[in-house]
């Protein structure tokens, strides 16, 4: 699909639940395993499968970018304890990349902004050292590095990441 200047008017972000489990898995999977050969599998990441559970019901969330009805990115929240909270599943799909569309920036916008809305004011996330882009993407958006020992108990860890930052929000003003 080509991009256009009207693309990003049209990518909408919006929860998702799992009845978009196998949309989310068509998504995800490849860009860890093929395109980033990160050595994980769908039994390293059963929350894949129930994104209600891991994500909504513990305070958080998981949110979709769409385009029309095809799914180009996700987000995800895990709400912890001390007003905390872990992000996950990051990933937007190639073509949708980049500041053209904004398709990165408009999810983690969406993430921060209910974060602040929940009372949440520590996100922490974990990456792998060889996802160069995304890492300036976290730096550009305020978030600091930290080192595997200054996470936090409440951090919730996955499987492969070797690379930590942490972002400090305001909180919403009552």
């Amino acid at each position: 699909m080509t991009n256009t200047n009207n693309t990003i008017t049209e990518i909408t972000i919006t929860p998702i639940f799992n009845d978009h489990c196998q949309q989310i898995l068509g998504l995800v999977l490849p860009i860890q395993q093929i395109e980033f050969n990160v050595p994980i599998t769908l039994e390293d990441q059963p929350d894949l499968l129930d994104v209600e559970t891991h994500y909504h019901q513990t305070g958080g969330g998981f949110w979709g970018a769409k385009l029309y009805d095809e799914l180009i990115g996700t987000i995800a929240l895990i709400a912890t304890e001390d007003n905390a909270g872990t992000i996950r599943k990051m990933f937007v799909k190639k073509e949708f990349r980049g500041k053209e569309t904004g398709t990165g920036q408009h999810l983690l916008n969406t993430l921060i902004d209910y974060a602040r809305e929940a009372g949440i004011i520590d996100l922490y996330l974990g990456t792998v050292n060889m996802l160069k882009a995304a890492h300036r993407f976290y730096e550009r958006n305020g978030f600091e590095r930290r080192t595997s020992e200054e996470m936090p108990s409440c951090f919730r860890r996955m499987g492969g990441e070797d690379l930590y930052y942490h972002l400090h929000i305001v909180p919403a003003e009552s």
